[in-house]
């Protein structure tokens, strides 16, 4: 025989309680809150100066012969080449790079807003734990959060590099380039030839001056 649990009365059933739960559309399993206030300063003053003096001169000669897979083929490269190169450079190369910096950045002094304080609960509603702003607190499902994030950042960042830079140069180049190639890949009585003659004469003369000058004068204020 099966007992048969005794049924619940109108009384009985007035006497439970129950929390509405909220609407389904709105109900979140974390509620997060950033207030990010953040202040850049950056100042970068650059200066640069570049003077040159230059004398390039490259005569390239090249000749290329080949024969691949040919049979009683010839190839025959022959390369003649005279160079005569005179560079003179009479001069003078200055770079001046004066630079004065005045960069003032400094904070108008006035603190981001605090928070105000959360209001006392009323003596009859429980405290929950950790509610103040910039704290971590859990919450309640009838409240539709189970978790509440407040955060507050406030930050100044005052940044400044001045640059100053010179450079000066006198410079002679010269690269005569003679090249001569003969091949035979795979061929039965061919004869490949490479002939590479250079005469090369070169003169450089350099009679200047370099001169870089790089002044600075910075006054930074943060």
């Amino acid at each position: 025989m099966t007992d048969q649990l005794p049924s619940l009365s109108a009384a009985d059933l007035d006497a439970e309680g129950g929390t509405a739960l909220p609407a389904k559309e709105v109900t979140s399993l974390l509620d997060l809150n950033a207030d990010l206030d953040l202040a850049l300063d950056l100042a970068a003053p650059v200066d640069l100066a570049a003077a040159a003096n230059l004398n390039i001169a490259a005569p390239i000669h090249a000749a290329v012969a080949g024969n691949v897979l040919s049979d009683g083929s010839a190839a025959a490269a022959g390369g003649n080449q005279q160079t005569l190169i005179d560079q003179g450079i009479h001069g003078s190369a200055a770079a001046h790079a004066p630079q004065t910096s005045g960069i003032d950045q400094g904070a108008d002094g006035t603190a981001a807003p605090a928070d105000p304080a959360p209001a006392p609960a009323p003596a009859d509603q429980p405290t929950t734990a950790g509610a103040q702003a910039g704290d971590l607190a859990t919450g309640d499902l009838s409240s539709g959060q189970l978790l509440n994030v407040d955060v507050n950042l406030h930050a100044n960042v005052d940044g400044a590099a001045p640059v100053n830079g010179a450079v000066a140069a006198n410079a002679n180049a010269a690269a005569p380039i003679d090249a001569s190639v003969a091949a035979n890949v795979g061929s039965v009585g061919s004869e490949a030839t490479a002939v590479a003659s250079q005469t090369a004469i070169i003169h450089q003369d350099i009679d200047a001056t370099a001169d870089a000058t790089a002044a600075q004068d910075s006054t930074i204020s943060q």
